[in-house]
């Protein structure tokens, strides 16, 4: 495999862990958000990845059999919980408020999930660029 192939591959994961972060990042600040409609309630994001199969394309770079591509970002099928909170300024005509579906431990979870994940992306790249060094040193001599 080659150094490029590589550095595009573990590229494409930090990119993958990137968007999952910031999705995650997204959810965390609406946690207690309230809207006065299901409708308008705010629903947690998730990405969804696919795998890279030969001939694929991500990024601009092509050929990256083994990598990940963001293919969209969805919202969750969680509930929306209804809270009755008739002084609230939210309040629909019967009282009641709708909360994000989002839940703060879940998302922290994934937070460290995909930092960790991201970190291992970075460990693969450094790697990768180590041996290339020392194969170079290799040759020099």
């Amino acid at each position: 495999m080659s150094f490029d192939k590589i550095m595009a591959i573990g590229g494409s994961g930090l990119n993958a862990q990137l968007v999952r972060m910031n999705a995650t990042a997204s959810n965390l600040a609406n946690v207690g958000v309230v809207s006065g409609s299901e409708e308008g309630a705010f629903r947690a994001q998730r990405p969804v990845f696919s795998a890279l199969l030969d001939g694929d394309t991500a990024g601009g770079f092509k050929n990256l059999a083994g990598g990940v591509r963001v293919d969209k970002i969805v919202d969750d099928t969680k509930p929306i919980e209804q809270l009755y909170e008739p002084g609230n300024s939210m309040a629909n005509a019967d009282g009641y408020v709708f909360s994000s579906n989002v839940s703060e431990i879940e998302e922290l979870v994934d937070m460290l999930d995909a930092s960790r994940a991201y970190q291992n992306n970075v460990e693969v790249i450094t790697s990768a660029k180590d041996l290339m060094i020392k194969t170079l040193g290799m040759i020099k001599v």
